[in-house]
């Protein structure tokens, strides 16, 4: 069974940085994709990052492309998620979630992800 567990967010200011990092309970975690999906108040989830099992690919949409940066640490079995020049539109809960066990595709849309982390919150002031 896979767990995920969210940690590194917090309250920043405008233009500053965050990493958050996602700790994964999961055998063979290097064979699969994890992507970081976040969802502000009242509005759907989106997807902001992804990483393929051994961290040769990543995808980003338009909106964070630039500023996020996707890695992980297969050894410790952690995926992390740099985060700069943030702005107010990215406050949301982010969340840290993995496919089914062994898909190593990088899944852009939420729905597509089986497992989740209890998420973590971002607040990004102006």
């Amino acid at each position: 069974q896979v767990q995920l567990v969210e940690s590194g967010g917090g309250l920043v200011q405008a233009g500053g940085s965050l990493r958050l990092s996602c700790a994964a309970s999961a055998p063979n975690f290097s064979d699969y994709a994890v992507g970081w999906i976040r969802q502000a108040a009242g509005q759907a989830r989106e997807f902001v990052a992804g990483i393929s099992g051994s961290a040769g690919s990543t995808r980003y949409p338009d909106s964070v492309k630039g500023r996020f940066t996707i890695s992980r640490d297969n050894t410790k079995k952690t995926v992390y998620l740099q985060m700069n020049s943030l702005k107010p539109e990215d406050t949301a809960m982010y969340y840290c979630a993995g496919p089914d066990s062994g898909v190593n595709i990088i899944y852009t849309t939420p729905l597509a992800y089986r497992y989740w982390g209890q998420g973590t919150q971002v607040t990004v002031s102006s």
